[in-house]
């Protein structure tokens, strides 16, 4: 952070020169060189009342807000100079390098290593903007192997899941089964308990019902005994007749 920070105090220095003549920035140069960078800030804004195409200008409020640690409106103050207007001054390549640096800051890498880019084709010898380069190159690296490790962990995960869910489903289904299977068999147990209680239970009559069946049985005995007496007889009878002849 020492070489970026080194790099926009040189670069602030260089723009308050060549924009001397305008006293509202040239004192916000000179509070930030003092370290008072809330008035600072003030001056750099009155002067862009003034003057609010300024590049100069919206470049020093921003270093200025870096200073104070406010990447996010430093960014939108450099955002908001056209790209065409930049690359119009000498200082175009200090600007892609510093608003680089905010985006570092951000860990925007992506925009990072756009703006090292666009130094580096003005500046090609330039070393800081190289080594910066790198380092928002390797953090977008190690960003796509995070990002693949994760899928590839929630894929795993997703995978382990479904089985569980598969296996659980199974056996739910298993248990289901044997529920019905279980229930089957004692619906059929239960029939024929059922069945062979039916047969072993005695049939209820009442008393008269008894009595009345009770005769039934003796007078057909009766029947019974009269027609073998009565066969007896008959038998009895022709053997006299077959002794007298």
């Amino acid at each position: 952070m020492r070489k970026l920070l080194c790099i926009i105090l040189l670069t602030l220095c260089g723009i308050g020169g060549a924009w001397g003549q305008r006293s509202d920035f040239r004192r916000g140069n000179r509070e930030f060189w003092s370290g008072e960078f809330d008035k600072a800030d003030i001056s750099y804004r009155k002067g862009l009342l003034k003057d609010s195409t300024s590049v100069a200008g919206r470049y020093n409020l921003a270093n200025n807000l870096y200073r104070q640690g406010n990447m996010d409106e430093a960014a939108r103050q450099m955002d908001s100079v056209p790209e065409d207007s930049v690359l119009r001054y000498n200082f175009a390549p200090a600007f892609f390098y510093n608003r680089g640096n905010i985006a570092i800051a951000q860990q925007d890498w992506n925009k990072a290593v756009d703006c090292y880019i666009k130094c580096l084709q003005l500046t090609p010898d330039d070393i800081d903007a190289k080594e910066n380069y790198t380092y928002a190159r390797y953090h977008i690296q190690n960003q796509d192997q995070n990002q693949d490790q994760n899928q590839d962990q929630n894929q795993d995960q997703n995978q382990d899941q479904n089985q569980d869910q598969n296996q659980d489903q199974d056996q739910n289904k298993d248990k289901q089964q044997q529920d019905q299977n279980q229930d089957q068999n004692q619906d059929q147990q239960q029939d024929k308990n059922d069945s062979a209680g039916e047969k072993k239970r005695p049939v209820e009559i009442s008393p008269q019902q008894a009595q009345q069946l009770l005769q039934a049985i003796q007078e057909k005995e009766k029947q019974t005994q009269e027609k073998v007496d009565a066969q007896k007889a008959a038998a009895l009878k022709s053997r006299q007749k077959e002794k007298n002849w």
